[in-house]
């Protein structure tokens, strides 16, 4: 099991959550947002570590992470069938520069480019401390 920390304020951030919600089911990836200070305490992530994008969190073994680009390519990778793409497009020349580039452009004017939430979205499929919170079977 993984955990996916996003911001839970950014419009394109949650529609993306909210898809990977319905495309997973809660199988793979929990979900917790870069505004809940205390779960993320729990797993040492910091205000600051967060404002270098989104952070994938292996549960399993804690120390194991992804950031930015690199956690958005290992959520495709670990989708079923998602390793082809994830494969051919690292394997296409300069596509992986480019595409790092591209999300800490999209990470830095997120709040310009697609608008900025309210409230911030709570998940379907929250990362868990204890069992009191997994959504009822």
């Amino acid at each position: 099991m993984y955990a996916v920390v996003y911001d839970g304020n950014c419009n394109l951030c949650v529609t993306l959550v909210q898809l990977l919600e319905k495309l997973d089911g809660g199988d793979r990836f929990t979900y917790v947002p870069m505004q809940d200070e205390n779960t993320l305490a729990a797993f040492s992530v910091t205000a600051q570590d967060c404002e270098l994008g989104m952070i994938l969190i292996n549960l399993d073994r804690p120390d194991q992470r992804w950031q930015g680009s690199a956690a958005a390519e290992e959520i495709g990778h670990l989708l079923p069938m998602g390793a082809l793409f994830v494969q051919a497009y690292r394997a296409m020349p300069g596509a992986k520069s480019a595409g790092d580039k591209t999300y800490e452009y999209v990470r830095d004017n997120r709040y310009d480019l697609f608008g900025k939430r309210t409230e911030t979205y709570q998940p379907t499929y929250p990362v868990c401390t204890d069992d009191a919170c997994r959504p009822a079977s």
